[in-house]
């Protein structure tokens, strides 16, 4: 069985993932595929350590998710995995409404995590880039 959390630190990156969550037919996707309108952002984690690197690319693999299909031309698709995050003190989920938004594309960084939620993550829980989060995925 696979370990199902990966460990991670916040960081910001170009900014590119705001123009593709702001376009209509993604905030729809979305909406139909997950049941609520998304905050057009990501929250951006790296996994911690070479252990957490690993079982993230074990997740990959292993779990299907849920398709994200490209209905416009010169979009990637991608697949969405649910997850519960947690802060390092939190013994309780903080937030259960966040997914992971892996696009499917050549050459991805294979350690970025983009958290997809309904609200914008830094705000909600009270968190800035190096801070740490355990992401624990249920599906």
């Amino acid at each position: 069985m696979i370990a199902r959390k990966v460990k991670g630190v916040i960081f910001s990156d170009l900014g590119q993932a705001s123009s593709f969550m702001a376009l209509e037919w993604v905030q729809q996707a979305l909406r139909e595929s997950l049941g609520f309108a998304p905050f057009p952002a990501t929250l951006n984690v790296h996994p911690e350590t070479g252990e957490d690197l690993q079982a993230w690319e074990a997740l990959q693999r292993e779990l299907e998710g849920i398709p994200l299909e490209s209905s416009v031309g010169g979009f990637c698709s991608a697949r969405l995995f649910r997850v519960e995050i947690r802060k390092p003190a939190d013994a309780r989920p903080t937030t259960t409404k966040a997914v992971v938004l892996l696009p499917e594309v050549r050459d991805y960084p294979k350690n970025k995590i983009e958290i997809v939620a309904a609200v914008r993550l830094k705000d909600e829980l009270g968190v800035e880039d190096g801070d740490q989060l355990t992401l624990e995925f249920l599906n």
